[in-house]
């Protein structure tokens, strides 16, 4: 299980516990998460059956619980809170169970939306040990974790498109990224949790610098001076460029075309940094780039030195749309 924890907690403890953990004590929140694990299994195997996805929907509802336990109003409703988690997490594995000729069955299932734990850890007195824990995973698992919980494009297969891995490899990649947690956060949740935020707020000013100043025709030398001159971008098409010059033309281009870009979501981790964004697109040509984009940003040396992009799904659009706008729109990007 995610937390490891050793002793039994009764019935009269609860709401001391939760008490405790929405205060941001972590030894609270592993006793009360450890004490519902055997409900919270009973659930998912009831739904689905025993096997690993129970277990992934219990360690996920975990994730989940971590960022909002400070919404739990009576501590006396914690046990049908965790299972309603698990249901949906489960309801949601059902709906992804449909035939694929390969791969991981649920590979296009994206982490529930009942969760949003980025903003919600960000509100918890938790996040400081929780975001103190992600950064201590190993840098393969950690890249799969804060993309799968952490970001809008989180299927298994849209992960295994950034990462440039199969979804075989991101669903074993996940399966450790949550072994690695139960041994982790017991382990540091005593230690002091410097906080991430001044790391993540400059990630962010970076971001917003690019994309506005290579619009505006203004050289972001001092940000891109973290950039290697000889960096490797991979497109949405799978194709490859050398170097930093097209992909500011790119950004030049859809600026002359009328298309902005803002900033939703930005994540830093050991050796990687996660941008998220939205493209707004003119009134008059409202297809020419897709909804959004994640970048993943791998760093060596202090250094980028890959950057891989991949695009929000389009909406369905009218084909008199599509056949006029097909050859257009984000070029290289599309």
């Amino acid at each position: 299980m995610l937390l490891l924890t050793s002793g039994s907690v009764s019935a009269s403890d609860t709401a001391q516990l939760v008490r405790g953990a929405q205060q941001g004590d972590p030894r609270s929140f592993a006793l009360l998460f450890d004490s519902h694990y055997a409900g919270m299994l009973a659930v998912a195997h009831h739904i689905l059956g025993a096997g690993p996805d129970a277990q992934d929907a219990c360690q996920d509802a975990a994730i989940a619980a971590f960022g909002r336990i400070g919404e739990l109003r009576d501590p006396r409703a914690v046990r049908p809170w965790l299972h309603a988690i698990v249901r949906n997490n489960c309801r949601t594995l059902l709906r992804a169970r449909v035939p694929v000729p390969v791969g991981v069955a649920g590979e296009n299932l994206l982490a529930s939306g009942l969760d949003d734990p980025a903003a919600r850890i960000e509100r918890s007195a938790t996040r400081d040990w929780v975001w103190h824990g992600l950064q201590q995973l190993s840098p393969a698992a950690q890249t799969v974790a804060l993309l799968r919980y952490f970001t809008e494009n989180n299927s298994y297969e849209q992960i295994a498109e950034l990462c440039g891995t199969p979804v075989g490899t991101v669903r074993s990649r996940l399966s450790e990224a949550r072994r690695q947690l139960a041994e982790i956060l017991p382990r540091v949740r005593d230690e002091r949790h410097d906080g991430t935020g001044a790391l993540r707020a400059e990630r962010r000013e970076e971001a917003a610098t690019i994309l506005s100043a290579v619009a505006e025709g203004v050289s972001p030398t001092k940000v891109t001076a973290r950039w290697a001159e000889d960096m490797v971008f991979w497109w949405p098409d799978g194709t490859r460029t050398i170097g930093r010059e097209a992909v500011f033309a790119v950004i030049r281009q859809d600026n002359e075309s009328g298309v902005s870009h803002r900033i939703t979501g930005v994540l830093a981790g050991s050796g990687i940094t996660i941008w998220e964004n939205v493209f707004i697109n003119p009134p008059e040509d409202p297809f020419h780039c897709p909804p959004g984009a994640t970048w993943l940003l791998r760093e060596k040396d202090g250094l980028v030195r890959e950057v891989r992009l991949l695009h929000t799904p389009r909406p369905a659009r009218p084909e008199t749309l599509f056949a006029a706008n097909r050859t257009s729109g984000c070029p290289a990007l599309s």
